[in-house]
């Protein structure tokens, strides 16, 4: 009985103590809630570790810009796969409705979130409750409600733009606007007299992928059906999307963040929130291709792009044009052939992928060896020379040289390729995985 009195007060003694406001004057830290960093859906996770970047092998095009540097990359986190059709699909359809609800339907009450549709508690901004969206597109009306076809006729092309007078979406009305902090230019202001407003980057643009890719990159060949069909139908929803410019590449990374950050702050969602996605930088994205291993030629170690049994382990182009020889005419599913060891699927061909990186020939001797990057944001005035992004990995048109992990090239930010996709990456807060044990 004496034990089961000791237990009570003991427990009224930690009751009081823990009521205490006072902390005695000690620094006691500002509490924030317990984070647990958690592997994005369909992301793998990337460990920290340094390699040496560069070519490891012979300079074949005699281009010499490339010369082989050891830096250190910190843990992150990386698409398993090139961003897909369906993928990017929802960022396309995202726009659409965002559109017709706010501009064609003049924020109908049925799609605007309960909590924030009134002034009282949104400051006279209104948001869209996507949840609802999801249940009761604005495309086939409210249930009970009349249809939206009669105003959302805008939306399609009109007059002469017709084809049998078929409703097709306008898709030159899909722009996405924007701001981000530009975080290196603010660090690098020495003018006191500039405003954080200048620092921020604010674009608008049509974010639909140029579908007359296929035709424009391939003269005088018969792509008339991927022109058609390869975007929008359904058998190609888990290829690489393709025909999108860098700054579209960039701008759904955008989207991305604001998506998981409004998942994030709903408590109705477990989402995590975590730092910015972002396209790979050109470090980011040969550290990662290579998968742990040291000095080799192609993501699956190498040095032939051929297994034991004869086997092709990519998609580009064998020979002198059998294109058909690797599984793949033109672009094959995302997820195809074998992953790297960090669990990466087409890291090599398929499709190349844009970096977040600006190309110069000789950034590899000014860049920091610690997370090496070289960014710029150029303008549209700027000349053509600045607008160059770092494409990495080879695709289905490319010979095997331009699959090997050191291989570099390069694209204009606001050109669209056939042949060029991209992924995203985010980064790892806290600890790595392999220093907790």
């Amino acid at each position: 009985m004496k034990f089961y009195y000791f237990i009570v007060f003991a427990f009224l003694g930690m009751g009081l103590v823990g009521c205490q406001s006072s902390h005695r004057g000690e620094v006691v830290g500002v509490y924030q809630r317990v984070f647990r960093s958690e592997v994005p859906l369909g992301m793998a996770y990337i460990p920290a570790g340094s390699f040496l970047m560069g070519p490891v092998d012979h300079d074949i095009t005699f281009a010499q810009i490339g010369d082989n540097k050891q830096v250190t990359i910190p843990a992150f986190y990386m698409d398993e796969m090139e961003l897909s059709n369906a993928k990017y699909k929802q960022f396309v359809n995202w726009v659409r409705d965002s559109i017709a609800i706010t501009t064609y339907l003049n924020d109908d009450k049925y799609y605007m979130h309960p909590k924030n549709a009134t002034t009282n508690n949104s400051g006279g901004k209104k948001y869209i409750d996507w949840d609802y969206v999801a249940k009761n597109s604005p495309w086939r009306g409210k249930k009970g409600q009349s249809s939206n076809a009669s105003k959302l006729e805008g939306m399609y092309y009109q007059g002469d733009d017709k084809v049998f007078d078929r409703n097709e979406l306008d898709v030159r009305l899909l722009k996405y606007n924007y701001a981000i902090m530009v975080l290196r230019d603010a660090a690098n202001n020495t003018n006191k007299a500039k405003k954080r407003s200048d620092f921020i980057l604010r674009d608008s643009l049509p974010i639909y992928p140029d579908t007359l890719v296929w035709l424009r990159n391939f003269s005088y060949s018969a792509n008339e059906p991927y022109a058609q069909g390869y975007f929008s139908h359904p058998a190609y929803q888990n290829y690489p999307v393709v025909g999108v410019t860098w700054r579209q590449a960039r701008a759904f990374t955008v989207w991305r963040t604001h998506l998981n950050e409004g998942a994030a702050n709903d408590s109705r969602h477990l989402a995590q929130l975590r730092l910015p996605f972002d396209l790979p930088s050109e470090a980011e994205f040969e550290y990662a291709a290579r998968g742990g291993r040291i000095g080799t030629n192609y993501p699956w170690g190498g040095p032939y792009i051929k297994n034991a049994k004869g086997c092709l382990l990519a998609n580009f182009k064998p020979g002198r044009g059998n294109y058909t020889d690797d599984g793949g005419a033109i672009t094959v599913k995302v997820n195809a052939y074998m992953p790297n060891d960090y669990g990466l699927y087409n890291m090599a061909g398929n499709v190349a992928e844009w970096t977040s990186s600006s190309y110069d020939e000789a950034s590899s001797s000014f860049v920091n060896d610690l997370s090496p990057s070289f960014t710029y944001n150029a303008k549209a005035s700027d000349p053509e020379v600045k607008k160059r992004k770092v494409v990495r990995g080879g695709s289905f048109k490319d010979i095997g040289y331009f699959l090997q992990n050191s291989t570099r090239s390069y694209e204009y930010q606001d050109t669209a390729k056939a042949y060029i996709g991209f992924r995203c990456v985010t980064r790892f807060i806290g600890r790595d995985i392999k220093d907790r044990h």
